[in-house]
């Protein structure tokens, strides 16, 4: 499909792609199941001439290569500006420096400082937090990102990886205070990892904050490449997470049916289900090989009934208090109250897998 039908991040005016293209395998640091820089050339060519504009990384990815082969590139290419760079701060990179890592404000503006040295930049677009730092109260943090925000070197903030609970505080708090505020969350979110719809996904829908899911595919489990008694061979991934498991791969059959049915890639219809949940979800697709990028890009719009077989084929167990809330609303409809501004009293009970976020 066409990356130029851009869509606003958030309550932000920043257009980018429907797919960010992820860096995290770019460079051949051992154990990252990388790519070398010829290839990951090939794959940012290929994804900007489609007309791509949003490419995510982090300070730590191949250990600092994945930011360099970026800065690299776009300093050759000289069409930096015509990018949105995301990249993310909070893993240390220099083991026995308590403030090597971490949200205080001392290490984020470390941290920001060698990204922007490595990626050859004087300002990153989209700067995240890539995980909750517990050591560090979070009004110093969204401080101190408002002021780097202030300083011209980084454009727009997110979190990824929090609980809903921190981020609805940081939220919050940088609305009450005039500090700029978050406008995306980065989580996992797949059909094999849905249990962000139980707390973050209903948060981000009603702050206005876009998903950004990573691994989309789940490891490349929904690639297409995994069948039943199929040996796997091209999957790096494969040597680390191991295989997909029966609940799993009643997921993977569905999606092979549809794939068929369409006569497009497994991962086109695992994506394509992602980006038709409600509110802006921007899938990171990654790729160690040009191949795998332009098959996730094959182009579908899933209907009703595949939406249907799909949510329920993969419906999450999600926690407390999840599952009582759709009793509770059942209850409600049947008693005749009203529930979201419409008479109830005559609709069936509802299941989890009724709630789109």
């Amino acid at each position: 499909m066409p990356l130029d039908h851009y869509v606003t991040l958030g309550r932000s005016g920043l257009r980018v792609s429907p797919f960010a293209l992820g860096a995290m395998t770019f460079g051949e640091d051992p154990g990252a199941a990388g790519c070398s820089v010829e290839e990951s050339e090939k794959i940012l060519h290929t994804y900007l001439d489609r007309g791509g504009n949003f490419i995510d990384t982090a300070n730590f990815y191949t250990n600092g290569h994945s930011e360099k082969i970026l800065g690299d590139f776009f300093r050759h290419s000289g069409n930096r500006d015509r990018v949105v760079l995301a990249s993310k701060f909070f893993f240390n990179m220099h083991p026995g420096d308590p403030n090597g890592g971490g949200a205080g404000r001392t290490a984020i503006r470390r941290q920001l400082d060698e990204t922007l040295r490595r990626l050859q930049t004087d300002h990153i677009d989209l700067y995240w937090m890539h995980n909750w730092d517990r050591n560090t109260p979070i009004e110093e943090t969204m401080r101190a990102l408002d002021d780097l925000v202030g300083s011209g070197k980084v454009g727009y903030i997110g979190f990824s990886n929090a609980p809903a609970w921190v981020t609805a505080q940081a939220q919050t708090m940088a609305l009450l205070e005039g500090w700029t505020p978050l406008i995306a969350l980065q989580v996992e979110y797949s059909l094999l990892a849905r249990t962000v719809e139980g707390e973050i996904a209903p948060m981000a829908r009603d702050m206005g904050l876009a998903l950004v899911p990573w691994s989309p595919l789940k490891n490349g489990f929904l690639s297409g490449k995994y069948r039943r008694n199929v040996q796997v061979a091209d999957s790096e991934r494969t040597k680390f997470v191991g295989g997909p498991s029966e609940n799993e791969f009643q997921v993977i059959d569905v999606v092979a049916g549809i794939a068929d049915e369409f006569g497009v890639s497994a991962a086109a219809v695992s994506l394509a289900w992602l980006r038709q949940r409600a509110g802006t979800v921007v899938p990171i697709i990654g790729a160690r090989k040009v191949e795998h990028l332009e098959s996730n890009l094959d182009e579908v719009t899933l209907t009703e009934d595949h939406l249907k077989a799909l949510d329920e084929v993969s419906r999450p167990e999600l926690n407390y208090p999840a599952g009582l809330h759709g009793e509770l609303r059942a209850m409600l409809q049947f008693a005749g109250a009203t529930v979201d501004g419409e008479a109830s009293g005559v609709y069936p009970p509802l299941l989890q897998s009724d709630v789109r976020y």
